[in-house]
């Protein structure tokens, strides 16, 4: 270890801090997330895929976030867990919590994985997948494939965060990094030259995330401040129930984004049909893939930004710990501050340049309905993605300060009944613009309400006195 990890944690600058642990954590994200918006660029440049290969990933996707809201629910909690624990010098329940994450998220996955493979057609068909024949057959192939690698992709997504915590941001990133290298390499050997369709873009992916969970694996009988004895691996509920609880966040708002993607693929599919355009045959599958796209462009920023955010959770953990509150504060500001940065350069990405952007997923080969309606999706539905950058950051910041109810409820809103309920009501009076409408309004009611916790807890950080020697690890710190 560099440094003892209380004087590490509580006395290195913020800023730096933050650089340190988010960077990684930004990478690790954004390789993830490269999963399956690699797969989509390669299925929508395969001529014999094309859309319905592209509106068939959009119909996965969300089955694939479903495995991902479990894992992130222990590993982020296991996470925000251990930086508690070491930061009131309980590495015993640290190491308790990491032995029980593991044991959930083996049970959990194949769970999972079983539910997928015995009841695929009827959940393919409840995101969408019926919107016309050749969009059903390639879901369902491709859910199959992938739905086998479901235990792979969740521990390897749950032990991420653990790593973090246990002061191994680099690994953290360079396990997932190393699988999705693999997966991007054997994307197009699969589905161009062996010709696999989309079994091959699911095979290549799942064994990347092989690779990812054995490198986890080694980690874990390697770890550098939490070592688990054989007794941590015996289930312990209260440690559990702490461990959910404070991963809880994380897991709904995966959730309900999986429900809000449900809502808007099925009125992709009830409205698109009544369109002029899009009601015919072979134009039907167009909305479904141009919006699934959209939403993977929405992905990548939103790795950064959850990323950022994530990066921060031992940080704060551990300062909320020790009572360091005015560390806690300048690391809310700088964060709050860098994640507006970044939505407003996506801003302007997606404003200007949105020809560009769906030119990279198989334009190309298309109609020219196809980029026509994606540029409009891409300037309407993503018009106020400033707001839903704060609002993230919002999220996750109260969860790793320990306000579990106030980020959960903020998380449940946003996703439930405004992603949800906006996605349902406005096409009822704008049609398939409504569902693209549906973004921006939910995100800026959400900011209505974030921007009055981010004020409460500024002020909350600011009042709450600190221990003597508190401040002056602050005032070293804090800079």
């Amino acid at each position: 270890m560099e440094n003892n990890t209380d004087q590490f944690l509580g006395q290195e600058p913020v800023g730096r801090l933050m650089k340190k642990y988010a960077v990684p954590c930004i990478i690790s994200l954004l390789v993830g997330a490269l999963y399956n918006i690699v797969d989509q660029i390669f299925i929508a440049n395969a001529s014999y895929l094309g859309s319905y290969g592209n509106a068939a990933n959009t119909v996965v996707f969300p089955l694939t976030v479903i495995a991902l809201a479990i894992a992130v629910m222990i590993g982020d909690g296991c996470c925000a867990f251990v930086s508690l624990s070491l930061g009131k010098g309980e590495a015993h329940k640290a190491g308790t919590s990491v032995g029980n994450s593991v044991i959930m998220t083996i049970v959990l996955s194949l769970m999972l994985c079983v539910v997928y493979l015995l009841f695929s057609d009827g959940i393919i068909a409840l995101f969408g997948a019926t919107v016309n024949a050749e969009t059903f057959r390639h879901s369902k192939e491709y859910f199959f494939y992938i739905s086998l690698g479901i235990p792979f992709y969740m521990f390897g997504q749950a032990m991420n965060p653990v790593i973090r915590a246990d002061g191994s941001p680099k690994f953290a990133m360079i396990s997932t990094l190393a699988g999705a290298v693999l997966n991007m390499i054997l994307d197009p050997v699969f589905i161009f030259i062996f010709k696999w369709g989309m079994m091959g873009a699911a095979v290549a992916t799942v064994i990347g995330q092989i690779v990812t969970a054995a490198l986890a694996v080694w980690y874990l009988c390697h770890m550098r401040l939490v070592r688990p004895s054989k007794a941590d691996f015996t289930p312990h509920l209260t440690i559990i129930r702490k461990t959910l609880t404070l991963g809880l966040t994380s897991f709904l708002s995966q959730i309900s984004l999986v429900a809000a993607m449900a809502a808007i693929n099925n009125m992709i599919r009830k409205y698109g049909a009544l369109d002029e355009i899009f009601g015919q045959e072979q134009f039907a599958q167009i909305p479904m893939a141009v919006v699934g796209i959209v939403m993977k462009f929405f992905q990548i920023v939103i790795s950064i930004v959850v990323g950022m955010a994530a990066g921060c959770i031992p940080i704060v953990g551990f300062n909320m710990g020790a009572g360091l509150n005015s560390r806690v504060k300048a690391l809310f500001t700088k964060l709050l501050t860098a994640e507006a940065a970044v939505g407003a350069a996506a801003l302007v990405t997606v404003e200007l340049f949105p020809r560009q952007l769906i030119s990279i997923f198989g334009a190309a080969n298309e109609s020219s309905y196809y980029t026509d309606f994606a540029v409009h999706a891409f300037r309407i539905y993503l018009c106020m993605i400033i707001f839903a950058c704060v609002n993230k950051a919002c999220f996750i910041f109260l969860q790793a300060m320990g306000k579990a109810v106030e980020s959960t409820v903020l998380s449940m809103v946003r996703e439930i009944v405004f992603g949800v309920g906006f996605a349902a009501l406005l096409p009822r009076f704008f049609g398939l613009d409504g569902v693209l409408y549906s973004m921006p309004v939910s995100d800026i009611l959400t900011f209505a309400a974030s921007a009055y916790l981010i004020a409460k807890t500024i002020k909350q950080l600011s009042a709450q006195s600190e221990p003597q020697h508190s401040r002056k690890l602050s005032a070293a710190g804090a800079r």
